[in-house]
């Protein structure tokens, strides 16, 4: 009689290789690369063989040295290494070392320019990271390639590697993050890539007479998800489309929308080192020592009529999209709020002046740092009453959910993943958690606050409210059970016929 197995040896793990430009630990300029630096163990924990698969960028340290190839790309040749670098469990990142690509005093850009060799750096990203795949594991069952800097993932599998003896046929799952960078680049870009020019189709990556990088994904990615189930269909609108609505549409039936998580070993307010002291949904307590360290920290006097008036926090990048233009239009009535406001973050000089602006005038009822610090993201979210998040638009979003495991109610614009992740406070509703506002104009912002300051009054019922939120199950676990389910669909459909490959074009059109 055979014996069972209690779990699938590393030979039988279905294999997943993720692309991307950016992941916590290595480097970091937004959420992408919290999603990058959570969901790879999330997928191990489900028996996934999971590879992630960045570029080594300048000040990055660590990690063994497991191969040295050459990669060319349209008759550019550079020799890459390749650092492997354990994330737990099985998990493992790979860093491409690359410095004439990578070795930039930054990700993207210069001095407000992006670079203007992105196209070959993150196209030589995608084909080292396929090279290195064929050379070590063999063919996965699915290739997930992040946001437009991978987006020739899906392409070149269904081109160039068509009719690899080992990629041919491997599948392709394309996440959009945030549909406003679409990576454009002049159509003379197609041979310097290897690509031919029968791509410069709508239906290949042409996009008004450039190529888009995240277009050709779109198109030749098996499935397309994006970061919550309501940015998935606010991409298909002419409104959140950015001028991809039409091709999303198109692609309707293969667009998933997957909420994002959250680490939440990373953020659990009872084993947060960042907090002076723990608490959770049976004691709170630790939430009111937080908030005297907050105000002590932004330099405000702590007495008992600080700590018992609401205090409400913001920490964003400084920008229009996070909805800094409502903020401005109400900011003469922000010091009328028998409230405090905490803000911490960077951006456009205008909202940062507003912010340093107000704090001098009203010292003690508004403090900003205009910087960023985990250590004081973290105290935030454990020592403030409210979380202000007003975005324009959001495609999934991060410090709702943050504040919701913390006690912290949102307040919340009804967009993308703001509302799928924040319930609205209804008395007769048992799974309120925040405070939404669903027109983006100054007067539903206002609403949006007094609602719920008129509800901090009421101690019940905002008790109620955060334990509620507190409860919310937003973690990575279960997120990756839903892209596992995407990777299932996808590799059954290529394994129905492993050679197979969908919109091929090995040649000139």
């Amino acid at each position: 009689m055979r014996k069972p197995r209690s779990a699938k040896s590393p030979r039988e793990r279905p294999a997943v290789v993720l692309i991307g430009s950016e992941a916590v630990p290595f480097a970091k300029s937004g959420g992408l690369a919290d999603v990058l630096g959570s969901l790879p163990l999330a997928l191990d924990r489900l028996g996934w063989s999971t590879t992630l698969i960045v570029p080594h960028y300048r000040g990055v340290i660590g990690g063994e040295l497991v191969d040295r190839f050459p990669v060319t790309c349209g008759g550019y040749t550079r020799e890459f290494a390749f650092f492997s670098v354990p994330l737990g469990g099985e998990a493992r990142a790979v860093l491409v070392d690359c410095p004439d690509l990578f070795e930039r005093d930054d990700y993207y850009s210069s001095n407000g320019h992006d670079y203007p060799d992105n196209a070959r750096r993150f196209a030589m990203l995608v084909r080292a990271a396929l090279e290195f795949t064929a050379r070590h594991g063999g063919r996965p069952s699915v290739v997930h390639a992040h946001d437009w800097h991978a987006g020739l993932a899906p392409v070149y599998l269904n081109t160039l590697y068509a009719s690899h003896p080992v990629l041919g046929g491997t599948p392709s799952v394309l996440t959009i993050h945030n549909l406003a960078y679409q990576g454009l680049f002049e159509p003379d870009w197609l041979p310097r890539l290897d690509l031919p020019w029968g791509l410069l189709t709508v239906d290949g990556l042409e996009f008004w007479g450039r190529i888009s990088f995240l277009k050709g994904g779109i198109n030749y990615a098996d499935l397309i998800t994006t970061v919550s189930p309501q940015y998935a269909k606010e991409v298909q609108t002419p409104d959140m489309g950015f001028g991809f609505d039409g091709i999303l549409r198109q692609r309707s039936a293969d667009l998933v929308g997957i909420r994002n998580g959250i680490d939440t070993r990373v953020w659990d307010p009872l084993h947060d080192s960042f907090l002076p002291a723990p608490f959770d949904g049976r004691d709170l307590g630790g939430k009111v020592v937080a908030k005297r360290a907050l105000l002590m920290r932004y330099g405000m006097t702590v007495h008992e009529a600080t700590l018992s008036r609401p205090l409400i926090a913001m920490v964003s990048r400084m920008i229009y999209q996070k909805g800094f233009d409502l903020v401005a239009a109400i900011a003469d009535a922000i010091p009328r709020f028998n409230a405090t406001w905490i803000v911490l973050g960077t951006g456009e000089d205008r909202y940062q002046r507003m912010w340093t602006d107000l704090a001098a005038r009203h010292p003690d009822r508004i403090g900003a740092r205009i910087t960023f610090s985990e250590e004081m993201a973290h105290l935030i979210e454990g020592g403030a009453d409210m979380f202000l998040m007003p975005s324009k638009f959001e495609p999934c979003g991060l410090n709702q959910m943050y504040s919701l495991r913390y006690g912290t109610v949102p307040i919340v614009h009804a967009v993308g993943g703001l509302v799928d992740t924040v319930h609205d406070a209804d008395p007769g509703d048992p799974e309120s958690t925040g405070f939404i506002f669903r027109e983006y104009t100054p007067a539903a912002l206002l609403a949006a606050l007094e609602r719920a300051l008129t509800v901090f009054a009421d101690r019940g019922r905002w008790r109620t409210l955060q334990l509620t939120g507190m409860r919310q199950d937003n973690s990575w676990d279960r997120s990756a059970r839903e892209y596992v389910k995407i990777y299932e669909r996808v590799a059954k459909v290529r394994g129905s016929s492993p050679g197979a490959t969908q919109r091929v074009h090995n040649g000139p059109g």
